[in-house]
């Protein structure tokens, strides 16, 4: 048995799992996610805000006194879409290894692809859908896409985060108002052909949904009173479901997203955008359903380790 710690830190979220792993099982020791909104200002500024590297160095921090009390013989920390576009991500890998005493790997768009296909298909195999997979994955500045059965075979990257779409198009709306989704969706389409230039789109059978703002959007398409991951985890939630929540997001105040039961405080702002990008895949590439995981890049990254 192996017991490993991986990090995963995103534009909005810096998240912790630690892990057992052996005979091929993976065995959660601790799952942990922070909103620390990294890649606040970034779209806009190419710099990472002093404010953002503290709220996420604070939860480092906090980490870090986890890892050392369960005893992870291996710890790996990855960066995504924020940190690759800031001028001063120097700053970022500097506290990193202060904290954890290893150096933050700012991974590529499809190394990034690559361990969220891992982290999200190790499972799906008992459950049987029809591959091969397209597995997306939804985060704060950029999104993955890649298709594969066993293995990742074709992987493109995106800039249509839900914090990078929101700050850019829907910033000012309370609820947004149709121009700004119309723009919003226009920006998500250009990205969604671009996708179809390397990704083999049509070839796939399953939709894998992965990342805050799918499960968020299924725990409202369940009708979840409060965010409950088991439940949410392998759900299969259908287009118009997705649709309709989708609708229902963009058109509600900020109050009343955050009043629904299974909304996390920090994804209030950007869940109706996070459930746009969603829903533009499903029509676009014409999923029928998705299946939603809970295990995402981060299992990826944790298996990477052994």
């Amino acid at each position: 048995m192996t017991r490993v710690a991986a990090v995963d830190c995103g534009t909005n979220s810096v998240r912790l799992l630690i892990a057992d792993i052996a005979d091929g099982t993976l065995t959660d020791v601790e799952r942990r996610m922070e909103i620390v909104r990294l890649g606040q200002g970034v779209d806009e500024t190419g710099r990472l805000a002093p404010e953002a590297l503290e709220r996420t160095f604070t939860a480092m921090r906090a980490y870090a006194g986890l890892i050392e009390r369960h005893g992870a013989e291996k710890t790996r920390v990855v960066a995504t879409s924020a940190t690759r576009d800031a001028a001063n991500r120097n700053d970022f890998v500097t506290g990193v290894v202060d904290i954890f005493g290893v150096v933050p790997e700012v991974i590529t768009g499809d190394e990034e692809a690559e361990l969220s296909f891992t982290g999200a298909t190790r499972e799906l195999a008992a459950l049987r859908p029809p591959r091969p997979y397209l597995v997306v994955d939804i985060g704060g500045g950029s999104t993955e896409f890649v298709l594969g059965s066993a293995s990742a075979e074709a992987a493109r990257s995106v800039d249509i985060g839900c914090v990078r779409l929101t700050e850019r198009h829907l910033r000012d709306g309370d609820p947004p108002s149709p121009e700004m989704i119309t723009s919003a969706v226009a920006d998500i389409d250009t990205a969604l052909a671009h996708v179809r230039e390397t990704v083999p789109v049509d070839e796939a059978r399953t939709l894998v949904g992965l990342a805050g703002s799918v499960t968020t959007v299924a725990g409202i398409a369940l009708g979840l009173d409060a965010y409950e991951p088991d439940r949410i985890h392998l759900s299969r939630i259908t287009a118009a479901q997705v649709h309709d929540v989708t609708r229902d997001l963009l058109h509600a105040t900020r109050e009343e997203r955050a009043a629904i039961g299974v909304m996390h405080p920090g994804r209030v702002d950007v869940i109706g955008t996070g459930a746009l990008i969603l829903d533009r895949i499903m029509r676009e590439y014409g999923f029928g359903a998705v299946v939603v995981s809970e295990h995402d890049i981060l299992d990826g990254i944790a298996w990477s380790l052994v």
